[in-house]
């Protein structure tokens, strides 16, 4: 077995350790509130996956479940990485910004999510537009610091360089201080996809709403649905790996894979 392949193996050994241990514990145990995962998967693909090949196997109950909830996530996490990364760059490149900033910044990152709750529905009311911009104001910070910290280390020599080649500033930006940013902004991204995944089932718990995956945790709490709350706990789990394993691929393609050294950063 190759070096390559060895660790992908050893990862999915050891997940099917933990599903396994998983299943002989909840059978062992018997109880109602802690179903063996062979039940839960049954029950997800009877609920979300057992529909026709042409609508991608996904039953009604899905497209009104999981769509919109993707749909939000995916508004709120676009919004805040064009937002957070051209209002990073723009801040990391002057140091007179980034010292006038910077404590802004960290008081604003620093708010927690559900403070600002009243304040987004005073402003949205209650529905769709005021779930993504919760999304959106939460998640814009880790990929915005992170971008300015990444313009920040742009090497001074490459853009003395660049003056004598007399490069245009949108070619100092393209050439130099975007690849230069990259790897510390992915490193925002992946935090920031996290946190939009947490922030789409908060914004769904609220009054108001009437789809999604955090609306059918809560009303499946209430009708006391264990097994469909224990699917809609594990599907959030593989969106969310399936989502950063996406984003991984993209970060490897666009800056190559990542060193100890950026590891350790």
């Amino acid at each position: 077995m190759n070096r390559t392949a060895l660790p992908l193996v050893l990862r999915w050994a050891v997940l099917l350790l933990a599903v396994v241990g998983w299943e002989a514990a909840a059978r062992a145990q018997g109880s109602v509130y802690f179903p063996p995962p062979l039940r839960i998967a049954r029950h997800a693909r009877d609920l979300w996956f057992s529909g026709p090949a042409g609508h991608l196997f996904l039953t009604p109950a899905a497209v009104g479940t999981i769509l919109p909830s993707l749909g939000r996530m995916a508004a709120g996490f676009a919004l805040a990485a064009v937002a957070g990364t051209v209002l990073g760059i723009a801040v990391g490149r002057s140091r007179r910004a980034y010292a006038l900033c910077n404590p802004v910044l960290q008081f604003a990152r620093a708010v927690p999510p559900p403070a600002l709750v009243p304040v987004f529905v005073v402003v949205f009311d209650f529905g769709t537009p005021m779930q993504v911009a919760s999304i959106v104001f939460s998640a814009v910070w880790p990929v915005l610091v992170n971008s300015a910290e990444g313009a920040r280390t742009t090497d001074p020599l490459r853009l003395q360089v660049a003056a004598v080649l007399r490069l245009t500033a949108p070619e100092r930006l393209w050439f130099l201080i975007l690849p230069s940013a990259l790897p510390r902004i992915f490193a925002g991204l992946r935090l920031s996809l996290s946190l939009c995944l947490i922030l789409m089932v908060f914004a769904e718990l609220l009054p108001g709403s009437d789809n999604g995956i955090g609306f059918t945790l809560t009303d499946a709490q209430t009708r006391s649905d264990l097994l469909t709350v224990w699917a809609a706990l594990v599907l959030l789990g593989t969106l969310g790996y399936l989502l950063n394993t996406g984003l991984l691929a993209i970060e490897k393609r666009l800056v190559g894979p990542r060193t100890p050294a950026r590891r350790t950063a």
